[in-house]
């Protein structure tokens, strides 16, 4: 399993695309983390001595992959916390199932989650200690007995999207737990965090950033389709740019710039941008 990319790092955000397989935070198991690899990151990176602060603004299961967002300090984690829980901030995961839910549509469910199990169950409306989950769905193509889904939580629920496809008679492909024939031979489930997009916490700007699905082969339909759109394919270019520490594009030849608070080493090699990732923070309208 390889490590994380940085996506996006600046003074009060770090972001990441996690691998499938490795647990956002330390866990029972005692492997490592993303948290652990990003503070490891700061630390080497940035020189910092002493204990590095991360805080967690939300969680990837470890089978799922993709944009993770970490606050580098207090304030900039409270502010992204406070942005989820106001929803503005606007996530959309892509997935594979078997079979063919239809088109697309809005599911409201009722869910209860079982700590013993770690299960969660779709169950009638009023059930003590039930959610409600609302997710936001499209088919963006289909081919040999599978489907490509785009898949918006518009709440934020423990295993919401997980839940939602199997429900549909379509369960994720590798998500064992809910439905799946068989395990990917990675022992990841295909559920991809693609976009994440939120106030920045200190600047007056929009923070959007994607990560590229993974290079497993039950996510080539996914890139083909990523790469057929007119807009994917000038964030395809813009991701083999040459890149800044925020992402930002750079002109060719030029080489970029340590970190301003710190006389950092070059990027390393396995934290690139992969074609396909994007990060940028544009001006917010007024």
């Amino acid at each position: 399993m390889s490590g994380p990319r940085v996506l996006w790092c600046d003074n009060h955000v770090l972001a990441l695309a996690k691998p499938a397989g490795l647990p956002s935070v330390p866990d029972a198991s005692g492997d490592p983390s993303a948290l652990d690899w990003g503070k490891e990151w700061i630390r080497r990176n940035y020189s910092k001595p002493g204990e590095v602060f991360l805080g967690v603004v939300h969680r990837l299961d470890r089978p799922v992959s993709g944009v993770l967002c970490l606050g580098r300090t207090s304030k900039g984690s409270a502010r992204l916390t406070a942005a989820l829980v106001e929803r503005a901030v606007r996530k959309a995961y892509l997935g594979v199932v078997a079979g063919d839910p239809g088109a697309g549509g809005e599911l409201e469910q009722h869910l209860l989650k079982d700590p013993h199990t770690n299960r969660v169950a779709v169950v009638e409306a009023g059930r003590a200690g039930a959610k409600v989950a609302r997710t936001r769905w499209t088919r963006l193509a289909t081919r040999g007995g599978r489907a490509l889904l785009r898949l918006e939580p518009l709440t934020g629920r423990s295993h919401q999207l997980r839940v939602a496809c199997a429900s549909m008679g379509t369960p994720l492909l590798g998500d064992l737990k809910y439905g799946a024939d068989r395990a990917l031979e990675d022992r990841s489930i295909a559920l991809h965090s693609h976009e994440f997009e939120a106030p920045h916490p200190v600047r007056r700007t929009s923070l959007l950033l994607r990560a590229a699905p993974p290079r497993a082969g039950w996510w080539d339909l996914a890139r083909e389709v990523l790469e057929s759109k007119p807009a994917a394919e000038a964030d395809h270019s813009l991701a083999q740019a040459p890149r800044g520490w925020g992402g930002q594009a750079l002109p060719e030849g030029t080489e970029p710039e340590p970190p301003r608070d710190a006389a950092a080493a070059a990027t390393p090699a396995e934290t690139r941008l992969w074609p396909g990732d994007h990060a940028s923070c544009a001006e917010a309208e007024a």
